[in-house]
């Protein structure tokens, strides 16, 4: 659009991963700096989507689901935890980088359509921050993503179905064990009416061991919801 050009000419939009001129379609990346985003290919765990190195014939379980089986029906991620992506996904989360929302919705509602079938899907909701955080933060980078992604994809938003209970500390330097008994009833349903027998799309950044989401998941099946799937911009 003449607009656009116009605005790009007056404020010249920089690449986000290594500060250069952004490519001169709409975004906030380089060529270069889109060319090292690792985007998530088979083989992956058909459960939780993780994924593995090699080759696989065929769907698979990885050992993690097989083990204890998630309370989530399927997750999926768009990209790896990495590089670029890493450094994006960090300045939108703690620095208040929410300019990045239409470059990292794109890479969301891609992976949206790419694994799942809209008529399987009611409604939006998000992993929600404990409130003295969200209010420190100022906002809450799931539900931020969430809203837009229900927009796009056309399904009720809800954003009061689901409430954190203590103020859990980070995931990042802990061990899987750890993160699993960190958030263990942390999370709990609420506007149970809107939830029953709904088939939910729970919305996070990041997913590492997944057991932020699956405790999530946990809340929801717990307040009625049918059925719960997951997906993330990024996989740790």
């Amino acid at each position: 659009m003449a607009w656009r050009t116009f605005l790009d000419m007056l404020y010249p939009r920089t690449c986000a991963g290594c500060g250069k001129l952004a490519a001169p379609e709409p975004g906030h990346f380089c060529w270069d700096c889109q060319s090292k985003i690792l985007y998530i290919q088979s083989p992956y765990c058909s459960i939780c989507g993780d994924p593995v190195e090699g080759r696989v014939d065929g769907s698979f379980v990885c050992y993690a689901c097989s083990e204890s089986k998630p309370f989530f029906d399927r997750a999926r991620s768009a990209v790896r935890y990495r590089g670029v992506m890493r450094n994006i996904l960090q300045e939108f989360k703690y620095r208040e980088g929410l300019w990045m929302r239409p470059d990292l919705i794109r890479i969301l509602e891609a992976c949206v359509a790419i694994h799942y079938d809209m008529d399987e899907i009611d409604a939006v909701t998000f992993v929600p921050l404990y409130p003295a955080r969200q209010r420190q933060r100022g906002y809450n980078q799931a539900e931020v993503l969430a809203g837009l992604l229900a927009k796009s994809i056309r399904k009720p938003l809800l954003k009061y179905c689901l409430a954190r209970l203590k103020p859990t500390q980070t995931q990042t330097h802990l061990t899987a064990r750890d993160r699993v008994t960190n958030v263990k009833g942390a999370f709990k349903a609420r506007w149970l009416s809107r939830l029953k027998g709904r088939r939910i799309l729970l919305v996070d950044d990041v997913m590492t061991t997944g057991a932020t989401v699956n405790e999530c998941s946990r809340a929801l099946k717990a307040g009625g919801a049918a059925r719960v799937v997951v997906v993330t911009v990024a996989r740790g």
